[in-house]
């Protein structure tokens, strides 16, 4: 079963560091920041997801990447990451909702996390199923890690 395995903030910008718990509201996870409001943040960007097992398997390519340092808010364990699509309802144990909304374009900002600055092998674009998302919250609610995540209404 998916879970959450770590959820990260910043005052803006990467890395984003984890911590244990977070107040999940309309307009994202409580003490998250952006420095670029343009492209970051507001309700259908108001959470950003990606694959822990993602991440290790762009470790195992030679990436310095590692949980937040690609600005996601949630990193998620055991989730089916190549069936995600949006409109796609994710409910946590505790009671928050999210529903994916589009899969993230790359920026510089996290060139960092990727050898040669390769930001575009997460492009969906380029490779289908390996981007973050984002998601509109539905549920506002607290969250924590290791909680259990399900595909719902």
């Amino acid at each position: 079963m998916a879970s959450v395995f770590q959820i990260n903030i910043s005052n803006g910008g990467v890395p984003k560091r984890a911590i244990p718990q977070a107040w999940v509201s309309f307009n994202g996870i409580e003490g998250d920041a952006h420095k670029d409001l343009r492209h970051h943040g507001g309700e259908d960007r108001a959470v950003c997801l990606y694959s822990l097992e993602r991440i290790l398997a762009l470790q195992a390519e030679g990436h310095p990447i590692y949980p937040g340092s690609v600005g996601e808010n949630l990193t998620i364990h055991d989730l089916d990451w190549d069936s995600l699509q949006e409109g796609m309802i994710l409910c946590f144990q505790g009671g928050v909702k999210i529903m994916l909304t589009r899969p993230t374009t790359p920026c510089k900002t996290i060139a960092a996390s990727f050898k040669d600055e390769a930001i575009t092998r997460i492009l969906h674009q380029e490779h289908p199923g390996w981007s973050r998302w984002y998601a509109r919250v539905l549920q506002e609610g607290e969250l924590q890690i290791g909680e259990t995540c399900t595909i719902g209404p």
